[in-house]
């Protein structure tokens, strides 16, 4: 699905050769990172893979229409031995990118609520042992949240939520009392714990200048943190550790006109070459074309891509208003 740019066709053609590094077939999981950078992570009937991402490489694939499929279950068996497990059966996704039967499997569904209930498997319970984060991360229109990272996600949290600047403001000894933390940044200084896909990626259209971002995310971390001075609570330390944002995301961060992408992923073909990326959100170029798109690639999740010599069609109506 991914290659390097070669002879660039006339949009709606085919290129001469498909993408390597994906299979003909793949259920695509979803935009992941760590600390070598982001991958497409995909299933296929061999098992999990991934493929690495970077700037100047190609995404070539199709997508047959159709309904979302089950993306499948997690079992977890310690802090760091989460075992993946494809959906037995194949089926639709029905709440969020799982169907029934895998929710019920999937050990993490008890985790939102663990700091409140206490119930949760051995395994989870042995991964909330661990050392946990409390971070505010602020988005590209100003938009700014409370959440928090287990020490194994400690980097790869914040750029897959798609943070243009975020800050630590706490470490906590487990991740019971790092959700704790988190409910009560949100009742006494008033950060939501959500946004929305969809408003990032409309935020990153038009982002604010990365000063006023930054600005506003200190402040921010500035209230959480005089705040948890005053908690009560064992088990966490105040602390002021900003998070450096990846190399690949800065063009997609700064300024610079670019076009939301004129296809939806959930069918057709796509021809995409990558020049930035903040958490699924990619700043790309299209054959044929010196113009930038953003693209949220967050929407592959849970479909079939086929890759191949393929291409983005622009329509010649949008095209004009370029």
């Amino acid at each position: 699905m991914v290659e390097r740019s070669e002879a660039e066709p006339k949009p709606g053609e085919a290129t001469a050769s498909p993408t390597a590094g994906l299979p003909a077939s793949a259920l695509v999981r979803g935009i992941r990172w760590d600390g070598s950078g982001p991958s497409l992570s995909f299933t296929t009937d061999d098992g999990d893979g991934s493929l690495p991402l970077s700037a100047g490489h190609w995404l070539r694939f199709s997508v047959a229409p159709g309904a979302r499929r089950c993306l499948g279950y997690s079992a977890v068996s310690g802090p760091d031995d989460v075992a993946h497990h494809p959906c037995p059966t194949s089926s639709d996704a029905e709440r969020g990118y799982q169907c029934g039967p895998c929710f019920g499997r999937d050990d993490f569904r008890f985790m939102h609520d663990f700091h409140r209930s206490g119930i949760a498997p051995p395994g989870l319970k042995l991964y909330l042992a661990q050392e946990h984060w409390l971070y505010v991360a602020t988005f590209a229109d100003g938009t700014t949240k409370v959440g928090t990272a287990s020490a194994r996600s400690r980097f790869s949290r914040l750029a897959e939520q798609g943070a243009v600047v975020a800050a630590y403001v706490a470490h906590a000894a487990d991740g019971r009392v790092v959700r704790l933390l988190e409910d009560l940044a949100t009742q006494s200084v008033g950060l939501t714990q959500f946004v929305r896909s969809a408003a990032k990626h409309r935020a990153l259209l038009a982002p604010r200048p990365g000063a006023e971002l930054a600005a506003l995310n200190a402040a921010h971390a500035a209230a959480v943190r005089s705040f948890l001075a005053t908690v009560e609570l064992e088990g966490f330390d105040v602390v002021d550790d900003p998070w450096q944002r990846p190399a690949l995301a800065e063009a997609v961060c700064g300024p610079g006109e670019r076009h939301d992408y004129p296809q939806a992923l959930d069918s057709g073909s796509h021809g995409l070459q990558l020049s930035s990326l903040l958490g699924p959100y990619a700043l790309v170029r299209l054959d044929g074309s010196e113009l930038d798109f953003l693209v949220d690639l967050s929407a592959l999740k849970g479909r079939v891509a086929t890759a191949g010599g393929f291409t983005t069609e622009v329509p010649s109506v949008q095209e004009s208003l370029f």
